[in-house]
């Protein structure tokens, strides 16, 4: 935990690989032999649980020592975690585990150069003039000398031999010898040594204290002097340098501080010696006492970003993909099986010092809860499903939820107001294996509580708080170079030191193992830090119990040294706990911190009174004093802590604050300009920390000997000051005052006179009880000064409003005055309170008359008399108000009164107005003349209203309503009851006219459904009438009737029920309608329907035809009726229609010939069918049909059901009798027979019988059985047993007592076993010889003669003997391959057969083996003895390239391997006179060869170091070669093979060979990966011998094949730099640059002769190039004959540079009449002839638009006068240049019309280049060029390509 944040670096920081063991000053241990003692481990039960302050203020004194403890909850505290893990998404950081101590400093290589340099000028009197090379790369001597200093310096490195470590820290990640550490060695002691004990001498010097003032300097032994001017002006003799006050000033603020921002203390001010930034010696971190010896670098410039190491931030990740990570990285580490602690950490601390590689893991570290959610319930987070409300609730609440400890009961944190995170809220921890907290202790020295939720477990390492300062100094010397670059190192988080170093350091570490569900304490000041054993999840947070404030002092104390801002005020805290309840724990330790600061407090506001700062002044009082963070609080601009009780400010920089430490440095004003600010006086904070012991009341002696220590304190030391004349003290300067303040309230009061008391009063106010008058007193004078200030301030007032009445003024409020007149005794005598006494007077009686007035009915005119009084008043009196609002609300009212009395119109004036107008009349309480006529209008109003409400009470009629209407017809009041009237009025007439418009000729309408709905429309707006109509009974009658008519017709339309019809006539008769025509049609049909219904029934009372039913139904489709007896006949021609369809599939089974037809019919859906055909009420000729079908079904089945008892029968028989066999066969097959007819018979019914597939069965088995004793007669083989069997198992037995089913089964699977020993297949396993001889011996049957088998294996055993008796000679592999084809034709399975078996396997597996090696030379003409063949001949012509021939005759060199008898095929290189076949060159031939001039790839490389890309060459192989180390494995897995094999021999021979040819190009390799000298001819050879000789053999080598590659490459590249030197035209500067990058990456030696010609060259040209480029941007500043000189030193160089060069003869040009060189000055160019001249020389004001020179203007006559006077207008300017022609101007002019682009004119490039150096050299030219004053050119200049950007913008 902690507040302090890692940096954000960059990512590419992360990669170095800094691979070093752990160091320090006394060596370093071993990570893998880590024996860390561990903490104490705490089981509380559930009552000690129930408290953890509590608890952990019993465990303190034991736990406190180890610096951290474990404490495990009971078993029944189980909290549910909080967060939704599936949504859970989080940030993390990237940790860096290898360089969290294995890292170098992040100093700037720059600064150190710059300091290494100066220390070589001043004390060795020379400069680093080269680059320090080792092992071929520039040495970098800052990470060196830091290297070193890391282990001890160098003595210690030499005497412990620690080279090989300062090499892997300045060099990581490679390799380095013995010679390579003493070449470091003497580097070091040849550059840096010296430089070491300066170093030292100085940083000695320092820590002995020696004093180095700003203003004197004294000389070192080494007579250096270490001051500088940029720090103090001195002269050589240590003496001020006399300056005038007026550069006094002006340098005084010449630099400010980068920290405190101010230019003040300048001889305190340290300047960096790089970047020239300042510093005062105590705004730095942490500050210094002086002025440090030599020169001093800031931390910016020491510090690179580059190097600079923190956590960067990484990606964001849910809970399951950061899983996935952890679970990966797990598993590379560990494996999937579980891993011990001690492997855990032994792994940890190797990476972490750098011998384990580069490790980078992901930390989700430092999760604000807040934000991110906590892992603990609480009250405002969701609950989730799972978790059970009481629960959660029960761990809302529990005190050890690290959401409530901060602020419990007893913690001093409960008192910050605001959340800080990390302290007062919980951060939450992601982990993954190996992500680390490193070293640190808690913000302010806090205690910290860490609860894992889940995950795998957490290890904690920790030393003690008291053992801190050990600590620290350990780290400071296990990592100087670190502490030096950051001196704050321990505050960024980011360091971890192994345990044992600090154990080697006596320094105790203890360690704690955290599993989930464990609380770790860590205590005040307790360095801890730790690393996490995989995926898990952790919170944690701060608290602070009473014994912590101590601790937090200490913890505000290290603040303020490294200037850190802390996370909350220390004092403010403390008060704020002092004023609150405390306990008696707590109460000893608030008090002890109290007084401690009451001291610190007390001197140093003494202190700065004694300097001379009497003004002071209270701070401001808090909104919430009884809270911590309410209100930011100023920060010191020093040392940046929060000023709670007390700072200091001057009035020169009224924003900036200082604590009382720094009073002196918050600017050099005098100090009674300064202010002192104090949030209590002394006085109150005695007070407070008296309160602060919580036992006063009940034990006196504590808090008395409290009192009497601070007493005596404040009595021991007498406060004095010097002054002029003596010493004074602050309680005579206080009596002094209190006489003089006394003398002030006798006299008459004087403003400025109580001023003057009171500022000098400020000087005393601060301190302590002794100074108590002169705050009464003070309190006296403020009171005084306000009182008198309020009665003057009064007084004027008056006097302005009554002088001015102006309505800007302000009155004096008249109950101010009262207030200030009432004063008792008055605070002072101030005459003016007299006369503002009798104004007062004056007020009072008017305000008593507005009451009066106010409280009584009074007219109108007296109010405004009295208002008007007022106005004339200069004291305002509140009643005034009153009176204003009476008077303008009875102004109102008369208007609305007058308004609503006057109107004429009807209906205008709304009742609720006249009623309110009429309350308001006992409101105002005024006497109007209006009243009476208002109340009469609504007394008129109320008449009419009362009426219409009698009226709408009950049923109306209309003529009342009328009555009514026309006595009110144009009353002006809108009444809302009299417009109901009207509008019920207006609806009762319009419905009247409207019904008889509808009764009209009704029962002649043909749209009766309209007619319905329009009368029930009608209806329904008379019954909604208020007013009673007559017309409304006979709109009800015609609806009924237009109800019957709708009905009627819609019987018409559709069919209705007997019934239904003929109440339609019932009610036609009762409403006398029976007689219209549409209700006479209607009788007849009701006729017609009984008829019909008579002959229905008589159909279904006898069984008819289906003719009669189908009549019928047709009749009643004429019936306009629903019939009763329509649905008895439809279903029964139904059920006779759908029985005669069910029935046709059996009639047509029993009329067809062909069986299997028809499918197969259900016997039961038949007998279902007879049945139900007697329930018909039709006469039907098919259901005898169907009778008869059913009797053939019965006798079938009859007859089926004997011939399987039959088969029962048979398949009992026993077969003990052999005289069986034949009648028994007989039998079984006419059986057979029959079933098979009689299945034949059943098909052809068409029926499912359950009895067919039994007879199939039957059958089946019956034919199987026939099959079986058939091979009684005759020897079957394996196939027909096989298949019979496999039928067997498809049979299922139809009787339970199968005798003769059960004995064939047996003896067939007999059968198909001892056919199984004799006729074995070749893919089976081979049976044994006694297992044949067990089989035979089963079973009575002989089916087979078993003799010759068994003859013919004995005959192979004995062959195989008699071939494992011959010896290792005599076993050819032709033998064992007839052994073995004769074995698996005769021979049962025995251990020869499977040797022999196995043996040949192995061999052919060889081979194959051997085929895809060398499968280049196998095809299917070849062999594989022919392509050993091959491949031993090649091998014979490598070695003959070599120079050593094996083979009798040499042999002509192809690349195919092959030759030709035919001369002519061959082509002879005309260089080497070798031979080469023409079709393996036809590609190459392509190209340049011919046959008369051939050279082969191999000299074209020996030649040019090219090589060709077509027809192959060096190491372009056409095809894989087979390799050594796979020909060698194949010769050691033949030495073990029984059978001698010719390819053995072969292989033996070119494994010889191929060792030979390997030790030949070995010894050319070695040869030229070591030659450096200039002749490349004897290695150009050697590589060519090699490259053809490697590609002809057959057999490879890949590592050679690598070395001779990079060979072949560094040859190559000698030779084209070779070249690159020898050639007549120059090499570029690019060219030799991208030689020498080649050649640094084929890792040329730099002895080599061609790398040093060109590095000679390089350094050559960019000299010369440098002083070109100085030179051609100096601006004339050089002679231009020594820019000729210079162009003619390049010209003359062995390295072409034309940039420079091109730049320097632009350099060379002159321009304008002064014939300067180019320059900055502003210039105007010759629309004609390109020249340039500086527009002050030829004397223009401004610069023109268009320009000629003095030269071109004759030639521009011919232009337009317009165009000239245009000219003329623009410039507004006179060229007086000279009108010297030029040369040039005697050529062709451009056209005058002819327009051309400045800009372009000036950019073309030297395209005469070569027209112009035809006749003379370049520097003769530029000579000739510029030799006259003036030189012109219509031309555009060709040699301004360099220049013409300048020229484009100049044109601009």
């Amino acid at each position: 935990m902690g507040k302090g944040k890692p940096r954000a670096v960059e990512k590419g920081v992360l990669g170095q690989n800094l691979s070093l063991l752990s160091s320090s000053s006394s060596g370093s241990s071993s990570s893998g032999s880590l024996h860390v003692p561990s903490a104490p481990v705490y089981y509380p039960n559930e009552e000690e649980f129930k408290d953890p302050l509590e608890y952990i203020y019993k465990i303190r004194p034991e736990a406190e020592a180890y610096g951290i403890c474990k404490i495990v909850p009971p078993n029944n505290w189980k909290p549910p975690f909080a967060l939704n893990l599936e949504n859970f998404s989080f940030p993390t950081k990237t940790q860096a585990i290898h360089q969290l101590q294995v890292r170098s400093a992040s100093c700037d290589s720059k600064t150190f150069e710059l300091e290494y340099n100066r220390f070589l000028e001043e004390h060795c009197g020379k400069k680093l003039k080269r680059r320090v090379i080792f092992e071929g790369d520039e040495l970098d001597l800052c990470k060196l000398f830091n290297g070193v200093k890391r282990f001890g310096g160098y003595d210690k490195v030499v005497k412990e031999k620690k080279w090989g470590e300062v090499s892997r820290f300045v060099r990581s990640g490679r390799k380095i010898t013995e010679c390579a550490k003493h070449v470091l060695c003497q580097l070091y002691q040849e550059h840096l040594y010296d430089y070491e004990e300066y170093y030292n001498r100085l940083n000695k010097g320092v820590a002995k204290g020696c004093k180095r003032r700003v203003r004197e300097c004294k000389k070192s032994d080494c007579r250096m002097e270490f001051s500088r001017s940029k720090r103090r002006r001195k002269n050589s003799d240590g003496e001020k340098v006399k300056v005038c006050n007026k550069v006094e000033e002006e340098e005084e603020h010449d630099q400010i501080c980068e920290q405190c921002r101010s230019g003040l203390h300048g001889e305190v001010m340290l300047l960096c010696d790089r970047c020239n930034k300042g510093w005062h010696i105590y705004c730095l971190s942490p500050p210094l006492k002086q002025v440090p010896p030599g020169n001093w670098y800031c931390f910016e410039c020491l510090n690179s970003d580059k190097d600079t190491f923190g956590f960067v931030p990484g990606k964001r990740f849910t809970v399951e993909a950061f899983r996935r990570l952890a679970d990966r990285a797990k598993r590379r580490w560990f494996g999937s099986g579980s891993t011990s602690r001690v492997q855990m950490e032994k792994k940890f601390w190797e990476i972490v010092e750098g011998s384990a590689g580069d490790v980078e893991v992901m930390y989700g570290s430092d999760l604000d809860t807040s934000v991110y959610g906590s892992g603990f319930p609480r009250a405002n987070d969701q609950r989730p499903e799972s978790v059970e409300a009481n629960l959660w609730d029960e761990y809302c609440g529990s005190p050890w939820n690290l959401n409530n400890l901060p602020k419990l009961k007893g913690s001093m944190l409960q008192a910050v107001h605001h959340n800080i995170t990390g302290v007062m809220v919980p951060w939450l921890y992601v982990g993954m294996l190996f992500s680390s907290f490193c070293w640190h202790f808690e913000d302010h020295c806090f205690y910290s509580m860490n609860y894992l939720h889940w995950g795998e477990p957490k290890c904690w390492y920790s030393v003690p708080g008291s053992e801190a300062g050990a600590f620290e100094k350990v780290m400071r010397s296990s990592l100087p170079d670190l502490f030096d670059a950051q001196p704050d190192l321990l505050f960024q988080l980011v360091t971890m030191l192994n345990p044992s170093v600090l154990q080697d350091n006596r320094v105790p570490v203890y360690t704690v193992l955290q599993e989930p569900g464990n609380f770790v304490i860590t205590f005040p000041r307790s360095y801890h830090g730790g690393f996490n054993f995989g995926l898990n999840c952790a919170e944690a947070v701060n608290f602070a119990p009473a014994d912590w404030l101590p601790h937090g002092g200490f913890g505000a104390e290290l603040y303020k040294t490294y200037l850190k801002t802390a996370v909350l005020s220390h004092e403010e805290l403390l008060c704020v706990v002092a004023k609150g309840d405390c306990d008696s724990k707590a109460s000893p330790h608030i008090k002890k911190e109290m007084l401690r600061i009451y001291t610190k407090e007390k001197s140093w506001r003494e202190r700065i009174w004694r300097s001379g700062i009497i003004k002071s002044s209270p701070m401001p009082m808090r909104k919430c004093p009884e809270y911590v963070g309410t209100e930011e609080d100023p920060a010191c601009i020093i040392c940046k802590q929060y000023l709670y009780l007390s700072a200091v400010v001057c009035s020169c920089r009224p924003s900036a604050f200082v604590c009382l430490e720094h009073w002196e440095r918050i600017c050099e004003c005098k100090p009674r300009r300064r202010c002192l600010l104090y949030r209590h006086t002394l006085a109150e904070f005695s007070d407070l920390v008296f309160t602060s012991d919580s036992n006063r009341f009940e034990e006196r002696s504590p808090s008395n000997n409290l009192r009497r220590q601070i007493s005596c304190s404040d009595e021991s030391n007498v406060l004095t000051k010097k002054v002029k004349g003596g010493h004074v003290s602050l309680a005579e300067l206080a009596e002094q005052w209190l006489s003089r303040a006394n003398k002030f309230f006798h006299h008459p009061y004087l403003g400025d006179a109580c001023a003057t008391l009171l500022k000098e009063a400020e000087q005393f106010l601060w301190a302590g009880p002794e100074m108590d008058p002169v705050r009464d007193m003070v309190k006296s004078l403020n009171a005084a000064q306000k009182w008198a200030g309020g009665i003057r301030d009064c007084l004027l007032k008056v006097q302005n409003w009554s002088s001015g009445h102006s309505c800007d003024l302000e009155r004096v409020p008249l109950e101010y005055i009262a207030e200030l007149l009432n004063y008792d005794p008055m605070p002072c005598n101030e005459p003016g309170h007299l006369i503002l006494k009798e104004r007062a007077e004056e007020a009072w009686r008017l305000a008593q008359e507005i009451d009066s007035a106010l409280s009584s009915c009074s007219e109108i005119s007296m109010l405004e008399s009295l208002y008007s009084r007022f106005c004339d008043l200069p004291i305002y009196v509140k009643e005034s108000k009153k009176l204003s609002e009476k008077i303008a609300s009875a102004k109102i009212w008369i208007d609305s009164a007058k308004k609503c009395i006057s109107e004429t119109q009807s209906a205008a004036v709304d009742i609720d107005i006249l009623h309110k107008l009429k309350s308001e009349i006992s409101e105002l309480q005024i006497q109007l003349p209006e009243t009476e006529l208002l109340l009469d209008l609504v007394r008129k109003a109320e008449s009419c209203q009362s009426q219409c409400k009698e009226i709408l009470k009950a049923p109306f009629s209309l003529k009342n309503v009328e009555v009514l209407l026309q006595e009110f017809k144009n009353f002006t009041v809108n009444l809302p009851e009299l417009m109901v009237l009207k509008q019920c009025h207006i609806n009762a007439v319009s419905w009247i006219s409207r019904c008889n418009d509808v009764l009209v000729n009704l029962h002649a309408r043909e749209d009766q459904d309209k007619v319905v709905n329009e009368l029930n429309c009608l209806l329904k707006d008379g019954a909604s009438l208020r007013i009673q109509v007559d017309e409304l009974p006979l709109v009800e009658l015609e609806l009924k009737k237009a109800c019957c008519r709708e009905k009627v017709l819609k019987a018409r339309d559709i069919k209705m029920p007997m019934d239904s019809i003929q109440q339609l006539m019932m009610e036609a008769f009762v409403l006398q309608i029976e007689k219209e025509k549409l209700f006479v049609d209607l009788s007849g049909v009701i006729e017609a329907a009984r008829c019909w219904e008579e002959r229905a029934t008589k159909l279904l009372a006898q069984e008819a035809q289906m003719l009669d039913f189908e009549d019928i139904i047709r009749i009643s489709a004429d019936i306009p009726v629903l019939l009763p007896s329509l649905d008895d006949i439809e279903d029964a021609v139904a059920m006779a229609k759908s029985w005669l369809e069910n029935s046709a599939p059996f009639l047509v089974s029993s009329s067809s010939v062909i069986s299997g037809s028809v499918s197969s019919l259900k016997l039961e859906i038949l007998k279902g069918l007879v049945s139900h055909s007697k329930l018909l009420k039709v006469s039907l000729d098919e259901r005898r049909m169907l009778e008869m079908v059913m009797k053939n079904c019965d006798e079938w089945q009859q007859d089926a059901g004997s011939a399987l008892q039959d088969a029962r029968c048979i398949l009992s028989t026993d077969l003990n009798d052999d005289g069986k066999y034949s009648c028994l066969l007989g039998k079984v097959e006419h059986l057979a027979t029959r079933m098979e007819s009689l299945c034949k018979a059943g098909l052809s019914l068409s029926f499912d019988f359950a009895e067919i597939p039994k007879l199939q069965n039957a059958c089946s088995m019956l034919r199987w059985c026939s099959r079986a004793l058939s091979f009684c007669t005759c020897a079957p083989s394996l196939e027909d047993v096989e298949s019979l069997m496999e039928a067997a198992e498809n049979l299922s037995v139809i009787s339970v007592s199968s005798t003769l089913w059960s004995a064939l089964i047996d003896g067939v699977k007999w059968l198909r076993k001892a056919l199984g020993v004799i006729s074995l297949p070749d893919n089976f396993e081979r049976c044994k010889l006694s297992d044949a001889e067990a089989v035979l011996a089963e079973s009575q049957w002989q089916i087979v003669d078993d003799g010759s088998a068994h003859f013919t294996c004995r005959l192979w055993l004995e062959q195989a003997e008699r071939f494992f008796s011959l010896n290792s000679e005599e076993r050819s592999w032709s033998l064992i391959l007839e052994l073995k084809e004769l074995g698996k034709a005769s021979a049962f399975s025995c251990s020869e057969l499977n040797l022999v078996l196995y043996e040949v396997e192995k061999v052919e597996k060889w081979k194959q083996q051997f085929v895809e090696i060398i499968g280049r030379f196998v095809d299917d003409r070849n062999s594989l003895a022919d392509a050993l063949q091959k491949v031993k001949q090649s091998l014979d012509i490598s070695l003959n390239i070599y120079g050593r021939s094996w083979s009798a005759k040499p042999r002509k060199l192809c690349i195919c391997y092959t030759g030709y008898k035919e001369e002519k095929d061959f082509l002879t290189c005309s260089m080497c006179k070798d031979c080469y076949h023409l079709r393996c060159l036809e590609s190459a031939l392509v190209k340049t060869n011919n046959a008369e001039v051939f050279i082969c790839h191999y000299c074209q490389f020996f030649d040019d170091g090219s090589i060709s890309q077509n027809g192959g060459g060096p190491l372009k192989y056409g095809e894989k070669q087979p390799e050594l180390r796979m020909l060698i494995e194949l010769l050691y897995d033949s030495e073990n093979f029984l059978a001698r094999i010719g390819e053995k021999d072969l292989l033996q021979q070119i494994v010889e060979q191929a060792h030979e040819c390997k030790k030949c190009l070995r010894e050319i390799l070695d040869f030229a990966l070591s030659y450096l000298d200039k002749d490349l001819t004897v290695v150009c050879e050697k590589l060519t011998i090699a490259l053809k000789a490697t590609e002809v053999a057959g057999v490879c080598d890949n590592q050679d094949k690598c070395d001779l590659e990079l060979a072949s490459a560094r040859n190559s590249w000698r030779v084209r730099g070779k070249r690159l030197l020898e050639d007549a035209q120059k090499p570029t500067m690019q060219h030799v640059q991208r030689h020498m990058k080649e050649g640094l990456a084929m890792s040329i030696p730099p002895e080599d002769y061609i790398w040093q010609k060109l590095a000679k060259l390089k350094d050559i040209g960019l000299q010369w190039a440098d002083h070109a480029k100085k030179v051609g941007t100096d601006s004339g500043a050089l002679g231009l004959d020594k820019v000729f000189e210079l162009i003619s030193e390049g010209e003359n160089l062995p390295i072409y540079l034309d940039k420079e060069l091109k730049l320097l003869r632009a350099r060379s040009m002159l321009y304008c009449i002064c014939r300067k060189p180019f320059d900055n000055r502003a210039k105007v160019v010759c629309k004609l002839c390109g020249e340039w001249y500086h527009i002050d020389c030829i004397k223009l004001l401004t610069l023109p638009k268009i320009y000629f020179c003095a030269a071109c203007e004759p030639q521009t006559e011919g232009l337009s006068v317009s165009l000239l006077a245009d000219q003329e207008r623009s410039t507004n300017a006179k060229s007086v240049e000279p009108k010297t022609p030029s040369p040039r101007h005697t050529k062709s002019r451009k056209k005058p019309g002819e327009t051309e682009s400045i800009v372009m004119q000036t950019m073309l490039a030297f395209e005469n280049h070569s027209n112009v150096f035809s006749h003379c050299s370049g520097i003769d030219w530029l000579k000739w060029k510029n030799r006259k004053p003036l030189r012109r050119t219509a031309k555009k200049r060709t040699e301004l390509k360099v220049l013409s950007q300048f020229f484009h913008r100049q044109g601009k």
